[in-house]
């Protein structure tokens, strides 16, 4: 619940409203103000002179979005003007950048002259690649939208009509398809024929559904063949019927129901009179056409979307524009066509009947979420939407002509549009592109975990690896049926019927038989500990490398791991490595999870094993070896350790950008570092830091993730002769998806 003084307190606290204008470049020194501005602002324009085209090079015009309103239809408040509707309008721009990385100008036109607002739009054309209309009064909005289309050459969106319609239509789509109906032969009915009503009916006639089963019902009854009272062209065009006729006359037997109208509209009886499995989607805000829980009282055969947050399905418009436009802008485009908006709903549609991450389940409560009755529709804060429904707009942009970039390279788009997402993504965007050329096999010891079999799926719809489960067959194909995985590609194994059982056993033998083991432990060990079957394997080479460790104790997975396998040729140690994942940048942090107190000789193995673990991720290593201690300034055991294994790495390998021992600020001080300690090797910011035990290593990376906000991941062992990765046991689905990829990485 929304308290008015909160949401007062939200606008006018600090620096009011909830835009500001952020400069991209340094305006810092004299240079930089010379560049910024004049003289050397004047060769840009020179440039653009000769070639308008290059505006878009030059200028921020190719990601920035005019939101542009009279304030005649502000969200259910209705005409209040457009000083009253600026809050909303700038409530858009936040949209726009946070879901889709959009800048936005909101400007707002006093006038209720469509003649006016649409010259003003045109002569605004220079400065924006894209104009979004909104909250502007039917029937005046379509003709300002149809003249802008007409005239202009960057494209122009009305969000109250084809927002509402492209998210409902991916609603209906899937909703049809659960509810076993063809969308040619379905009877819909609205309720409002306004700006939404007649962009939903319209594009809903352009996916399928037929004219004449089709009704349009507005405040004063079916809009009918002939009616006069209350009628415009717009919706004579969707006119049915030969007389009058009220909501609940054509609502008999009706297969859909789409509301944008007010709430209160649709009775229980109404909701009993419609057709078996019916379709309701009453998207009237803030109070739908009939609240959920009436409309579920009376049908438990129905499938209802609202505009709520509340209830299940939200039609919510912030799943349309932010992307339509991100995919628009990218590729130039001229305008946004009708072939793109279909772009929209397809993807939407499709992207729902996906395994939803973990992130998204977390950010909805922790509830399990899956394509049915209750989620035919994507979530806001899914973050795929914004690749799947961008590229699927820009695609279509590129098909249809009307952009002005052709994009060739599908793939580097798509790791553009992640790279927007913030810089994890960027990340193992590229550990996901390095593995897909050569796929591993990975082994998964604890394949009856639900987890895993979602991040196996994940892997699979990558093409990013060969996974390997081990389990009960039986059990996991169960599983996997029951929760939508199509897993039937996947080998599936265990003591019981693993054909190399017996080879298993005898090489744990020989290689443990000084060691306490004989035939007998040996059999035991393999056949009833997963983990170690699964080392088994990656030894042996039938497994490229292993990742568990979800329900078991960390120990419980190393160990095998440690018996079994062999630290690498020419190492000396095993560490654990945590990449942690900024919003700008990411930086490595080893050991955290293996050393307690290592020596400088191990210390110092550890900053080679992590340099040339960072470099698989194309990061260019800058070590700092951490201490309370900056070169020399405290005389301790502990810090002396540390600088005795910075000269032991520059002895052993000049080519590594290293130096220690130093504190955590001047490591990631660039200029703090430069002015007191100039002899410094380490040039720029640190990217990798070595701690000197693993007490300040676990620590360290803890804090960061639970205070920082970074996303941590590994740990990522180094320094084993094969690629095995442990798993903490909290981990999500993404974090396993993650590690699954820099095992078959290391492998």
């Amino acid at each position: 619940m929304i308290r008015k003084e909160d949401a007062l307190s939200y606008h006018s606290e600090g620096r009011k409203g909830k835009v500001e204008v952020v400069a991209t470049k340094p305006c810092a020194t004299q240079r930089d103000l010379s560049l910024a501005y004049t003289p050397g602002v004047a060769e840009p324009c020179r440039e653009i002179h000769k070639n308008k085209e290059l505006v878009y090079e030059y200028t921020a015009k190719g990601n920035l979005v005019a939101v542009i309103s009279n304030g005649t239809a502000v969200l259910g408040l209705g005409d209040i003007g457009a000083e009253a509707g600026k809050p909303v309008m700038e409530g858009k721009g936040v949209l726009f950048k946070r879901f889709a990385d959009i800048d936005v100008f909101d400007i707002e036109l006093n006038t209720h002259n469509a003649d006016e607002i649409i010259r003003t739009v045109q002569i605004l054309e220079p400065t924006f690649g894209g104009i979004n209309l909104e909250d502007i009064k039917a029937p005046e909005c379509f003709y300002i939208e149809e003249t802008l289309k007409a005239t202009m050459d960057i494209p122009v969106f009305h969000d109250d009509q084809h927002g509402t319609a492209i998210i409902s239509a991916a609603a209906l789509l899937n909703a049809l398809e659960l509810q076993g109906k063809k969308i040619d032969q379905v009877k819909v009915v609205f309720s409002g024929a306004g700006a939404a009503g007649i962009a939903c009916a319209n594009l809903y006639v352009s996916l399928g559904v037929k004219k004449e089963n089709l009704y349009l019902v507005d405040s004063k009854g079916l809009c009918y063949k002939g009616r006069a009272e209350g009628m415009n062209k717009y919706k004579d065009l969707l006119a049915n019927g030969d007389g009058p006729a009220t909501l609940g006359d054509v609502m008999v037997g009706a297969d859909v129901f789409a509301g944008v109208s007010v709430a209160g509209m649709v009775t229980k009886e109404m909701v009993k009179s419609m057709a078996p499995k019916p379709i309701i989607m009453a998207m009237a805000n803030p109070d739908p056409e009939i609240t959920y829980p009436d409309a579920i009282s009376v049908r438990k055969d129905l499938i209802m979307a609202t505009g709520r947050s509340d209830f299940p399905n939200q039609v919510n418009n912030v799943l349309g524009f932010p992307f339509i436009f991100r995919g628009a802008l990218d590729v130039q485009a001229r305008a946004i066509n009708e072939e793109m908006k279909k772009a929209a709903v397809n993807a939407l549609a499709t992207l729902a009947r996906e395994d939803v991450p973990d992130a998204v389940i977390k950010a909805y409560g922790g509830k399990p979420i899956s394509f049915g009755p209750e989620y035919i529709i994507p979530k806001p804060f899914d973050p795929r939407v914004l690749t799947w429904e961008s590229m699927a707009v820009a695609k279509a942009a590129v098909e249809t002509g009307v952009a002005r970039k052709v994009i060739t390279d599908w793939d580097a788009y798509r790791d553009s549009l992640e790279a927007r997402l913030g810089r994890s993504r960027e990340v193992m965007r590229s550990v996901i592109n390095k593995v897909k050329a050569n796929k591993k096999r990975v082994v998964f010891p604890e394949g009856e975990d639900l987890r895993i079999l979602r991040a196996v799926q994940i892997l699979l719809d990558e093409d990013a690896i060969e996974p390997i489960l081990i389990g009960d067959p039986e059990k996991i194909r169960k599983m996997a049926a029951d929760h939508n995985l199509n897993l039937d590609s996947v080998k599936i194994t265990n003591s019981q019927n693993c054909q190399k059982l017996d080879e298993y056993v005898e090489e744990y033998y020989r290689i443990r038989s000084r060691k306490g083991a004989n035939r007998t432990s040996a059999r035991r060990r393999i056949e009833r500990d997963e983990n170690s079957l699964g080392v088994m394997m990656v030894r042996k080479g039938d497994a490229d490398a292993l990742v568990s460790g979800l329900t078991s104790n960390y120990p419980d997975v190393i160990r095998p791991a440690l018996k079994i396998l062999e630290v690498g040729k020419d190492k000396k140690v095993i560490a654990g490595l945590y990449m942690m994942l900024l919003a700008k940048e990411t930086i490595f942090f080893a050991d955290t999870t293996v050393n307690i107190e290592p020596t400088a000789e191990q210390l110092a193995e550890i900053a080679i094993l992590s340099n040339d673990e960072v470099k698989k991720f194309d990061i260019e290593p800058k070590i700092a070896m951490l201490s309370f201690s900056n070169f020399g300034s405290a005389h301790h055991p502990l810090a002396e350790k540390v600088a005795r294994a910075t000269e032991l790495v520059k002895a052993k390998r000049p080519d590594i950008q290293i130096d220690g021992e130093m504190q955590v600020d001047p490591a990631l001080d660039t200029s703090l570092l430069q002015k007191n300690w100039d002899f410094s090797t380490l040039k720029g910011r640190a990217n990798v830091l070595i701690f000197p035990s693993l007490e300040s290593g676990n620590i360290a990376y803890k804090l960061m993730h639970q205070i920082g906000g970074a996303e941590a991941i590994g740990p990522i062992l180094i320094g084993l002769e094969k690629s095995v990765h442990v798993l903490q046991r909290d981990t999500d689905v993404d974090t396993i998806v993650h590690m699954a990829t820099i095992a078959a990485l290391n492998a």
